[in-house]
């Protein structure tokens, strides 16, 4: 039985220890916060980390603002990030493990049986919204949700144009999408929705809110209206027809981010608002080129798992580019409670840190392990990957040394991210740091429960 909105804000309140706060750092009002999600926007594909393409809003937000270049994915696709980021947990905690289904590809090539992937958030999980609801913030979900049927069962206020889908039909008017009205024909998707952003602004005016703009764009369909497609084979005609309209819609996001600087400067000095920016995983290869970076959406090297990040705000001392710190998406959820104010649950085993110290103040983050688990199977581009572009696989970071486990072979690879391209296994080199970082990864995965592939 669904929950009315406002009894689930009620049980949101009781959940969070009857809306207590946490110590003021300063004296000024929580911000509001508004979290940019792209989708399979990869780590060079904006300008300020090599693109071939501007992306002049971004970069003005990085330079304003902090960026994070050691962020990171919770999964190498669509789906389990988003699960993450929008519950605060890890994949064994909800369940999402991949973009359903896990057993791709066919049977006899596969040596291991996955796991079962849900396909959704069940209705009892705790999302970023129902977090925050208790401590007097507004929500809205705008874009694309791919989690349930409707945001609105998680908590938001407002729900626009989200629904299972993991991509639209076209990103060009008409789009046939829940509660989004249609707009002229040809009128691109990311405008559109970023209309609808400003409008929430305006209508929230003093209460603190919470934004998740999840844009469809940079997923497939790569679609782009005529004019914009001849403008960028004007400004980049070495590319190819697939690369200009890529960069288009790369600047469909561009414009986006740029409307809501505008519209938060335009707000003056009423509620301080925060702007978060980044993407679900990293870039989809034959479409986007992910170098220095190995791989691509679907893996979890590099290229599969590294995002852009970057966070604006006046509480956010500009210029910064912070090279040093990895961080992940489940961060995010801790990260919103401490702006907000709202006690931590204690009954959610939230798997992030919270990065206010690290944003606001430059503070590093104290050591730490980071895990994936994607015990599944992605079919591969033949001529690129083979039969796979992943098998079931788990890893680990600390530091600067990264471990990835393949459970069809065994094969252990370890890295130092000094080599940010994973060119150079260390293992039999380093063999010491293999196995302990193995010993910690085996440890996580037993204390998780997670769901481990299994034999025919």
């Amino acid at each position: 039985m669904k929950l009315s909105r406002s009894l689930l804000g009620l049980i949101s309140c009781l959940i969070l220890g009857g809306c207590a706060q946490i110590p003021q750092k300063s004296e000024s009002s929580p911000p509001s916060v508004i979290l940019v999600l792209a989708d399979d926007l990869g780590w060079a594909d904006i300008s300020c980390q090599g693109s071939a393409w501007a992306t002049p809003a971004i970069d003005q937000l990085a330079a304003e603002g902090v960026r994070l270049t050691r962020a990171y994915s919770n999964g190498p696709n669509c789906a389990p990030s988003r699960a993450c980021l929008m519950t605060g947990l890890d994949v064994a905690a909800h369940g999402v493990f991949t973009v359903a289904p896990a057993a791709r590809g066919k049977k006899e090539n596969r040596k291991l049986v996955p796991p079962k992937t849900r396909r959704t958030l069940e209705d009892d999980e705790i999302t970023i919204a129902e977090m925050l609801k208790g401590s007097g913030y507004r929500s809205a979900h705008i874009g694309k949700w791919h989690l349930g049927d409707d945001p609105r069962s998680q908590g938001f206020d407002v729900s626009i144009a989200g629904d299972r889908r993991g991509h639209p039909k076209t990103h060009l008017a008409p789009w046939k999408l829940p509660h989004l009205p249609e707009q002229e024909d040809g009128t691109e998707l990311a405008d559109a929705l970023t209309d609808h952003a400003i409008d929430f602004i305006r209508e929230c005016g003093d209460q603190p809110y919470l934004l998740v703009l999840s844009h469809y764009a940079v997923h497939t369909p790569v679609q782009v209206s005529e004019a914009a497609l001849k403008r960028w084979q004007k400004i980049w005609p070495e590319g190819t027809r697939r690369q200009q309209k890529y960069a288009a819609l790369v600047e469909s996001v561009d414009r986006s981010v740029s409307r809501l600087m505008d519209e938060v400067r335009a707000g003056g000095e009423g509620r301080e608002t925060v702007i978060i920016f980044t993407s679900d995983n990293g870039g989809l290869e034959g479409f986007t080129d992910n170098g220095p970076l190995r791989g691509g959406k679907g893996m979890l090297y590099e290229g599969g798992i590294r995002v852009p990040m970057i966070a604006w705000g006046e509480r956010i001392p500009g210029g910064r580019v912070n090279t040093q710190d990895p961080v992940q998406l489940t961060d995010l959820a801790p990260t919103l409670l401490e702006w907000s104010r709202t006690r931590t649950p204690e009954s959610l085993p939230l798997a992030g840190t919270s990065l206010v110290s690290l944003l606001e103040e430059g503070t590093p983050l104290p050591e730490r392990d980071l895990y994936w688990h994607f015990p599944a199977y992605l079919s591969g581009a033949a001529k690129r990957h083979g039969l796979w572009r992943t098998t079931p696989v788990s890893a680990i970071m600390r530091g600067d040394d990264k471990l990835l486990e393949f459970f069809e072979s065994g094969e252990r690879q370890l890295y130092d991210l000094s080599d940010v391209s994973e060119e150079r296994n260390l293992s039999e080199k380093r063999p010491e740091q293999a196995l302990n970082l193995h010993q910690r990864l085996i440890r996580w995965r037993e204390e998780r429960k997670m769901p481990m592939p299994t034999a025919p």
